[in-house]
């Protein structure tokens, strides 16, 4: 069950700040991080109800996920931070 993940701490934002990209309060927008445990966690909008009926028959989601879209630049922005392996 989600709730019983071991809680992981932030280690590094991939890519840049959202003040680097533009953003005029550099506090509310997209956001990348790797945590402590190898995975990483996305600061974005939750588009769960638009996109889950439109989720390929191969792909599913459990009810405590969300579909969270970030903005295409700030993915490329952070390329350069994501491990090949």
């Amino acid at each position: 069950m989600y709730s019983e993940l071991p809680v992981a701490s932030i280690v590094r934002r991939l890519g840049d700040s959202p003040r680097q990209r533009g953003s005029v309060t550099g506090e509310t927008c997209p956001d990348l991080f790797e945590l402590s445990d190898g995975s990483f966690a996305v600061i974005g909008t939750d588009r769960t109800e638009e996109l889950d009926a439109l989720l390929p028959d191969d792909a599913a989601r459990a009810t405590y996920e969300r579909i969270v879209v970030i903005t295409r630049e700030t993915l490329v922005r952070a390329k350069r931070d994501i491990p090949d392996a």
